[in-house]
Parts: C-alpha cells; structure tokens; sequence
C-alpha cells in the first residue's frame, strides 16, 4: 500500500512515525528508566513495592551471577514463572548480561517444556519451584545445564517471605515434590554474585533480545525471533499511541498499571512489564489471574491508570460481586488484546468503569502490537483500530496481489516490529514473509475507507482461546499416540467464556477407551488451555478423495 489512509484518522498527538534509532537496544532503553526513576516504586507484589533502584542493583546482581557460569553472549537463558517479583528482575539480568530471554508458559507439560528447552537450546532456566517437579522430568533430555530456584516469597522480607513460602508450601500444597540437586536458590545466587560487578556488554540493535514461542500450523511450536530494535520499535509505538489517555495522569502522580496477563505472554510483556518500565509506571503484579476474588481486593488497594487484560478477564471481573470494592474512577485506558473483545463484554464494562476498551492486534511475530484503536475513542468499535506508527498493513489475496478498500484479504503487516523469523525454521520463516518483507499473519480482513481494520475469519485452523493459540495439529498429534486410538480431529467452537474452546473428535480403535480416559491422557501432556471441551466419538471423520480431514465439516456439528 503506497498511501497509508489510517493517518487521517489518527488522534492529535500521536506520530506518523517513530525514530527507531532512538536506542540501541532494550538494555538502553530500561538503564535509562532505572536512573530517572530511581526512587520510584517499579513493582508491587502481595503488598511489597519494589523501587526502579532495588530492581536495576538486583538485576545487575543476576547477570553477574549468571556471567559467572560461563554462559557466552546470545546464550539463551529460559524464565518459568507465574507474575512474581523475580521476574522483571531475571528479565533484565539476562538481558544486561547480553544473554537471550526465552519466555515458557509455567504451565507446560513435560512433553511441551522438553520440546521447547531442546529448541532453544537454553542452558539455563530460572524457576518457581511450584514447577520444578515438570523441569525434572524432562532435564535429562535438554541442554539446560544450570537451574536457579524461585519461591513465591523470595523478595518479600525475611518474615513475610517465610510466612508466605511456608503457606504456598504447607497450606496450599502448590510445591509438588522434586529433585533438583544441582540447583541454586535465586537469593543464594543473588548473595553469590552481590560483591562483583556486571561485564559490560555491547549489544546492538540486531541482537535476539527474546525467543517468543507460538504455535505452528505443522503442531511444532515456533521461536519468533525478537530482536533488540523489533521490541524497541514495538516500545516506542505503543507508548506514542497511549500518549494521549496517559497524559491526562495530574503532575507528580505515578501510573499505576495492572498486570494480571502472565509475562510469558507477549502482551503482557510488552503492554505491561515494558511500557511500564519505560514511563516510569509502578506495575501491580498479579500471580493469579482466575482467582478474581483475590484480583479484586489488591485492585481496592490502588489507584488505577491503565489495565491491559484479554476478554475473559474483563468479563469475569466485570460481572463478579466484588468489581464495584474497586474505585475505577482513575482508569485512563483499558486495553484489550489477545482474542477478539466481545461487543457484550465492552459495554458491561463501560457502563461499570466508564473507560471504554481499547482493542488492538497483534502477534507473537509483532512483538505484539501492530493495530489499536485511538484511546481517544469514547465506545467499544468492533474493529482492531488503526495500523500504530511507523506500520504498514495490506489485505492480500491468495496470489500475494493486495486487494481494493472493502474487500476481505490476509492481513500482512511490515514495520520494525515485525520478528527477524522462526528459530533455525528457515522454511518456516519463508511460508509467511513476503518478498516485500510483509509477515502474513493468516487472519482475514477488511479495512474500510478511514483506514480502520476488521478481522472477518482466519486463514489457519488455528483456535484461539482466551488468547491462546491453539493448533489442532499438534492436538491431534498428541492424543493420536494414545492407546486404542485410531484418528482423530479437533476443531475450534464458539464459547461465551473464552472465546474459543476445543472440540476433539475420535475414532476408536478399541471401543472400550472412555472420555474420562482421553481426558487424563489430554490433561498429563497438554497444558489447559490446549485440553478440550468437549470429546465426541465417532465412527469415522469426514475427508476428502486424497484422505485429507474436513475439519470444517466438524464444526456444525
């Protein structure tokens, strides 16, 4: 597209274009926060702030101690935690001892962190030891040579650390058992590494910041490879974009931002951790999302600016008995990502908070955002907004040819946000860029006259739930090695909580196999946003002459 029309429509303020060039990398960029910022709280937690000082001191510990292994620059060092404390701090570490971050949902069966170590290729991982009991079942088979241990209360004071980590341990019995020998606790490596001081390390633009893994339409999950100027650019976008709500914060008070989607998560990490970091926001961490009573009565406690969250969660906080213990009167912009927002949803939570959400898109492969609507709007739109500054979008047909205004084409999207490609997957990379250095993103769209777009379908088989994707291919994979299965095919259905839920359909080969069994197998080697909703049995599945399953014949029924 040789006209970008969305700029007409962009909001007073917010830039056509941003200077990329602005810093050489995330690194920069977060030890210039770290300085201006110092004395403000950074992160609070369970009721524990952190300052922007106590995390640059702890993060420069971490990588110091993490140099002291021998680890190389670019080495791939993995984090596997829920929204603790230690994890912005084990981000900016491993980032400023030049390694780089590989995000794993905490979630993850064995078979699916196996998979994802091996690779990557991470030498190391830094753990809460809810999961180690996962880690240990798979290590031998990874290249993971070093293991720093987490505990929920690690940062939080000697007494209430204590307290807490007995109540997870004891109480509430979240720390299965398990044997790790050769682990080191993160405050031992912190007390370790506290008396010698960070290499400095030259990291450039064109240096792999993170390996984002997202699923494949071959059921292989993929590393976008996010390099140090895509997550920059992707900063600097989204920070121009909000500008407009966010200066409406009085002088001298702090943003407040909620981070209840799981860092591991790209919009969290980015909408969330980063942009946080870089206005000098106090992010409030929440560990656990789906209990929303706890959710609800740590928001009491604060002011709050700015909420990034997926719909299931503005649903279920919105319509939960405790929603109105919280003063909403300060929430400047309500961000919603993901999955599509349900028009119902946004205007519940209009009416409850008078912040109308503000959808945008994106993907693991666009570090995330590539659309959003202005903060400006005063109602829920039904479209994915505008391409932000410095992106180009184009609708596609089949042939690659772009498609007039009002007509439904694959979403491509081209600006400095958009990954370098899959890790080592060069045929991979090859299936969804462009010669013209587009990423097809496999979603179908229309963009009307004012340069507003609207997703209509998706290309892939791909489910979305809750903001997860899910591949039915590598479901299938999965529950077609299970005993007394003959084949099997699984589908995307509508659900009113998550947007999408999974449908699995079987034949059996030995018909004594029941749903309670398939549902364990399911839920042992799938984590459980990928387990299904529902199973049906069948007595064969519609295909085509060749043998090829219609999964789309699957769905109406």
């Amino acid at each position: 597209m040789t006209d970008r029309i969305w700029l007409k429509s962009y909001p007073p303020g917010v830039s056509s274009d941003i200077d990329v060039n602005r810093y050489a990398s995330m690194v920069d960029m977060m030890e210039e926060s770290f300085n201006k910022f110092a004395d403000r709280p950074a992160y609070s937690f369970m009721g524990k702030e952190q300052s922007y000082r106590q995390v640059d001191e702890l993060s420069q510990t971490f990588g110091v101690y993490l140099q002291s292994l021998g680890l190389v620059k670019g080495d791939r060092v993995a984090i596997m935690m829920p929204n603790v404390l230690q994890y912005p701090i084990a981000v900016a570490g491993i980032l400023r001892a030049g390694y780089t971050l590989v995000n794993v949902n905490p979630l993850y069966t064995a078979r699916e962190l196996e998979h994802q170590l091996k690779d990557s290729g991470a030498k190391a991982i830094v753990i809460l030891e809810n999961f180690a009991a996962t880690l240990e079942k798979c290590l031998a088979a990874t290249p993971v040579k070093h293991i720093v241990l987490c505990a929920m209360g690690d940062q939080l004071g000697l007494l209430k650390g204590a307290l807490v980590n007995y109540v997870v341990r004891n109480v509430k019995k979240m720390v299965p058992v398990f044997n790790l020998p050769s682990a080191v606790r993160f405050n031992a490596a912190i007390a370790k590494a506290s008396s010698g001081s960070l290499k400095k390390v030259v990291i450039k633009p064109d240096d792999v910041a993170v390996l984002q893994y997202t699923g494949g339409t071959t059921g292989v999950s993929k590393g976008a490879v996010l390099l140090q100027r895509n997550l920059v650019a992707n900063l600097l976008q989204t920070d121009d974009w909000f500008r407009p709500a966010l200066e409406k914060i009085p002088e001298g008070e702090q943003m407040n931002a909620v981070c209840a989607l799981p860092l591991y998560h790209i919009f969290a990490f980015t909408v969330a951790m980063m942009l946080s970091l870089r206005i000098g926001g106090k992010l409030i961490l929440i560990p656990n999302p789906r209990d929303f009573p706890a959710v609800l009565a740590e928001l009491a406690k604060h002011k709050i600016h700015f909420f990034p969250a997926v719909n299931t969660l503005f649903n279920g906080l919105a319509n939960h008995p405790d929603f109105g213990k919280v003063n909403w009167s300060s929430l400047l912009v309500s961000a919603g990502g993901g999955t599509a927002v349900q028009s119902a949803v946004a205007k519940l939570w209009l009416e409850k908070t008078g912040c109308p959400i503000v959808e945008g898109y994106g993907l693991s492969e666009t570090s995330p955002i590539a659309t959003a609507n202005p903060v400006t709007i005063t109602e829920y739109s039904g479209s994915i907004g505008l391409p932000v500054p410095g992106t180009w979008l184009k609708l596609i047909d089949d042939g690659g040819n772009e498609v007039p205004v009002g007509q439904s084409g694959e979403i491509a999207i081209k600006g400095p946000q958009v990954m370098a490609g899959y890790w080592q997957r060069p045929d991979e990379t090859a299936k969804v860029m462009t010669a013209d250095g587009y990423f097809k993103s496999g979603d179908i769209g229309v963009m009307d006259a004012r340069g507003y777009f609207k997703i209509v379908d998706r290309k892939k088989d791909m489910i979305l739930v809750s903001g997860f994707n899910v591949f039915p291919t590598e479901l299938e994979d999965v529950v077609s090695q299970m005993d007394g299965i003959l084949e099997c095919a699984c589908v995307g259905m509508p659900d009113e909580k998550t947007g999408e839920a999974v449908k699995l359909v079987i034949v059996r080969k030995d018909p004594d196999v029941t749903e309670e069994q398939v549902r364990a197998y399911c839920k042992k080697n799938l984590t459980g946003y990928k387990q299904p909703k529902v199973v049906e049995f069948r007595s064969e599945l519609p295909k085509t002459p060749v043998g090829k399953i219609l999964r789309r014949e699957l769905r109406g029924k």
